[in-house]
């Protein structure tokens, strides 16, 4: 058995030594600018080939309806007011919104698009802003309908563990609240600061632990949404079981908002863990890469709550661009392994005799483990501000997508390869434990020649393997095209067929989503 001591991060020690005796990492000065206080190019000049759709232009005649709705407070008409919600996070997309509105209730978002419907007059859903594939911003003048406003937790069930609330409550805000009743959000993600819960759904948002809680659409129990004449419909059931014919529900969790406006859900929590553990590993192949994770699904079981890996590159982006410390030396692949269960005695012996095991076999060189909650934050820092990182290296053309576990990498070194001197940086990292990856390609500035030789070989290398074009961002405006390559001609078909009986004047965030 390893000692205590095994549990210590950058010198913060709850013990006497680390899994190796190593020398500290050290950062490198950052090689880079970031692109702070740049705005990309708008979407339409960017992307020629989308064609503004025949809708009404506003005018003054529906901003008055607008702001006798809502007040003049929650319509946004300012050009500086309206430019963070006309720009995706990481500065890929930009569209020229002139009008944002705030409503905060359901009855709102009825008349807000039963009016829009009327007039014909496109309409982006937006929480958090906080989508990869450009989804969640206009692509041209579309009236952003913000739920930022619509942040009420109606109820909690403690027996049950059934929250009820609004769609535009943040993810964290949540998972804060639920903590005292000892229940958790059964989603995890590095933008939980500022996401919000509706946008998770409507995306079908994956994260940190769905190795452990599974995908969100299983922990929606029942959702109230609104469709785009307006008609509001109500399947906020709070049943685990609730078997009464078509489940409704299902149609808006992952549609991106281009059938309805997702204004309340009811979600099943899990329990919060009585024990947390966490070991961040450094290996010397991706091929002991793959060893360890099926020996932690085997060896650690029902705990095994996440299990990411990153590569060297991305490792460097965080501690060139951030600053931030590897608790370990340079090492060609890292692993986050994560346990949650209810008894941490268990627990740790467990994750501990599975480590000594991983290093005994040569398959782990080094490594760092702690059940401390501000070392853990100190780990999941590292991982979660990779995307951060990434908008410091330059342009980034993002992709995520699913793998076969056993492939989980190859597209990475092939990427680079292709490449070669035209990208800056090729790097791979994701959710090992479900094979998600997010393969990163950072570039000086944006260029339609890099582009065609990144798509559509991305999503070729993907098909053949059968692996998916989306893993957890959804499809958005940059994947439409794209879609072939995951769903048979008959399944776009069905969706179209879905999309034009329930929004046949097709306001509801048009050029997302379907091809």
């Amino acid at each position: 058995m390893l000692p205590r001591g095994l549990r210590q991060l950058s010198g913060l020690r709850r013990g006497t030594s680390s899994l190796g005796i190593r020398p500290p990492y050290l950062p490198r000065p950052s090689q880079s600018r970031g692109l702070a206080g740049t705005l990309p190019e708008l979407t339409k000049d960017r992307y020629p080939h989308v064609k503004r759709g025949d809708y009404a232009t506003l005018d003054g005649n529906h901003l008055k309806f607008f702001t006798g709705l809502l007040g003049e407070n929650r319509v946004l008409t300012d050009p500086s007011e309206c430019e963070g919600y006309n720009v995706d996070w990481i500065k890929n997309v930009r569209g020229y919104s002139q009008c944002v509105l705030k409503p905060k209730t359901t009855e709102e978002v009825s008349k807000i698009l039963s009016f829009c419907n009327e007039h014909r007059i496109a309409v982006c859903p937006q929480g958090g802003n906080t989508g990869l594939v450009g989804g969640s911003v206009p692509v041209f003048d579309e009236v952003v309908l913000s739920t930022a406003l619509m942040n009420e937790i109606i109820s909690t069930d403690d027996t049950s563990g059934v929250l009820v609330c609004q769609a535009g409550c943040i993810l964290e805000t949540l998972d804060s609240h639920l903590a005292p009743h000892g229940l958790m959000m059964p989603l995890d993600l590095g933008a939980k600061g500022s996401c919000h819960i509706g946008g998770n759904v409507a995306t079908n948002a994956g994260g940190l632990r769905l190795l452990r809680y599974g995908n969100l659409q299983g922990s929606v129990l029942g959702l109230e949404a609104v469709k785009a004449n307006g008609e509001v419909l109500d399947c906020l059931s709070t049943l685990k079981k609730d078997n009464t014919g078509y489940h409704l529900k299902h149609l808006f969790i992952g549609s991106e908002g281009t059938l309805g406006v997702v204004t309340k859900v009811a979600i099943q929590c899990p329990p919060k863990p009585k024990s947390v553990n966490l070991a961040f590993l450094g290996l010397n192949s991706f091929d002991n890469v793959l060893k360890v994770v099926k020996k932690a699904k085997h060896e650690l079981g029902e705990i095994l709550s996440s299990c990411e890996m990153m590569d060297a590159l991305t490792m460097d982006l965080v501690v060139s661009h951030l600053k931030l410390k590897c608790p370990l030396i340079e090492y060609p692949f890292y692993m986050l392994i994560e346990t949650q269960g209810s008894n941490q005695n268990h627990d740790e012996e467990k994750i501990d005799r599975f480590l000594e095991v991983a290093m005994e076999e040569k398959l782990v060189l080094d490594g760092t483990a702690t059940n401390e909650v501000s070392k853990m934050k100190n780990i999941w820092d590292i991982r979660e501000r990779i995307t951060e990182a990434l908008n410091h290296d330059g342009y980034v053309f993002k992709y995520d997508i699913s793998l076969p576990i056993e492939n989980f990498y190859s597209l990475v070194p092939a990427m680079a390869e292709r490449l070669g001197s035209d990208a800056k940086r090729v790097c791979g990292y994701g959710h090992l434990g479900d094979g998600n990856l997010h393969l990163n390609i950072t570039v000086k500035e944006f260029t339609q020649d890099v582009l065609k030789k990144i798509e559509p070989f991305v999503y070729e290398f993907t098909s053949k393997l059968r692996g998916s074009i989306s893993a957890e961002h959804g499809i958005g405006f940059r994947k439409p095209k794209y879609m072939h390559y995951s769903k048979s001609p008959a399944s776009i078909q069905l969706m179209k067929q879905l999309k034009a009986l329930m929004d046949p004047r097709n306001i509801l965030n048009p050029y997302k989503v379907l091809p």
